[in-house]
């Protein structure tokens, strides 16, 4: 099997991990600068918000775990393929020189064993950094159920490493993939964070300590494979925030293309669902709500054609409306079309006068979702609702446009 044949292979079997973003485009190069069809080109964004292309390959297909969820489990009828070391390194190096990329996204199948693929991926690790003198970007997963020694080492070579979490439960990843285990992956990712809390205190002593993952740990979550509620999924989430300071958890839709006494039943990935948890995601990361503010045991799936901010609004309606003069940052943030950047320029224009919606037009502020939960100087301009159910009903979203959507692949159909 020739090289290209591998990588059209390789990079397809990987479109389903969502670790680092995908741009998912077809354009062609017609005479132009530039391509963006590339087999396996995505994107990913540094701690400085600069985006960065990365190279989005598995090492291998080839597995020893049968997962339920998995399109690339052992007993899938796929075809399969497997990169040496030597020549995923080329092939980054390739790309890099081509300006097609900036660095590397590179996930496995377990071949063997969890400690013999880590191996190979430290091979490559190594290739591109001593050999190569590559200094870019590099995004590997670690194998759970590895040798800590192992996690280690690939850890001082690359940039950010990934432990999957896979399912949102323990009970579901033993239905799913009885072969693997929560306390395989767990142990990983806290060693993971203590490495990396050790190596920034190493740092304070010693100058020329080197890094280990810099750019933190990030997981990702199957969404739809178990029928699991929305408060699961958010809740574990919360929980892997706070216990293993993740940066990211990525959320990847169940795709059904392989079906099992399991996932019968399930027609389309929850695309639309994947959406609002990735919404309330971004309010735990950067609005300080906290995964029981968004939903609850007795309210456990997001209203789908509301997102989550405004759904957590209406039912707190008994705390609006704010009046934009008096409220905190706190308070502002939480208000639905209301951002950081909002608030932030509220705060500051309130410092030299009252402000009125002739000030907020003036300052390019738009109170077309925020008009239902605020005052301006006391007056409100929102809808007059009755009733919760009422002004849910005024907010919801036209969600047609999911219905007939699908995931992409990379190199078309």
């Amino acid at each position: 099997m020739d090289l290209v044949e591998k990588l059209e292979i390789l990079t397809d079997a990987a479109k389903y991990d969502v670790s680092c973003s995908s741009s998912n485009s077809n354009r062609k190069n017609k005479g132009g600068i530039g391509e963006a069809s590339k087999a396996g080109i995505c994107h990913s964004w540094s701690e400085d918000g600069r985006c960065i292309s990365l190279l989005k390959i598995l090492l291998t297909n080839k597995c020893i775990y049968d997962c339920e969820y998995c399109i690339n489990r052992r007993t899938s009828d796929v075809r399969r393929s497997e990169f040496t070391p030597e020549e995923v390194a080329e092939l980054t190096m390739n790309f890099y020189r081509r300006n097609y990329i900036e660095g590397l996204f590179l996930s496995s199948g377990v071949i063997k064993s969890p400690d013999y693929t880590m191996e190979l991926l430290i091979k490559v690790a190594e290739l591109l950094r001593n050999t190569y003198n590559f200094n870019g970007y590099i995004h590997m997963k670690a194998i759970p159920g590895a040798d800590d020694s192992l996690i280690r080492k690939l850890g001082s070579l690359i940039d950010r490493m990934s432990v999957n979490i896979e399912l949102p439960t323990e009970k579901s990843l033993k239905i799913l993939a009885p072969q693997k285990s929560y306390k395989s992956i767990l142990i990983p990712m806290d060693k993971i964070k203590l490495n990396i809390l050790e190596n920034k205190e190493d740092k304070k002593k010693f100058k020329t300590t080197p890094a280990f993952v810099p750019a933190g740990q990030t997981t990702q979550m199957i969404v739809g494979a178990d029928r699991e509620d929305d408060y699961t999924i958010i809740n574990s989430a919360q929980a892997l925030y706070d216990k293993f300071s993740m940066k990211r958890v990525y959320y990847s839709s169940f795709v059904p293309i392989i079906q099992s006494k399991f996932t019968q039943g399930i027609e389309k990935p929850p695309l639309l669902r994947e959406h609002r948890i990735y919404q309330a995601d971004f309010l735990m990361r950067f609005y300080g709500f906290r995964s029981t503010d968004i939903l609850s045991r007795n309210n456990p799936f997001f209203d789908l054609k509301i997102d989550p901010k405004a759904n957590w609004a209406i039912e707190n309606i008994d705390l609006f409306p704010l009046e934009i003069n008096k409220a905190t940052y706190d308070q502002l943030i939480r208000v639905p079309g209301f951002g950081p950047g909002y608030a932030k320029r509220i705060l500051d224009a309130r410092k030299y006068c009252y402000l009125s919606y002739d000030s907020l037009k003036t300052m390019k502020i738009s109170t077309k979702r925020a008009k239902n939960f605020i005052t301006v100087n006391g007056v409100y301009r929102g809808e007059k609702y009755s009733t919760k159910e009422a002004l849910r009903s005024y907010m919801a979203e036209d969600v047609s446009e999911y219905k007939n959507i699908n995931q992409l692949s990379f190199l078309g159909d």
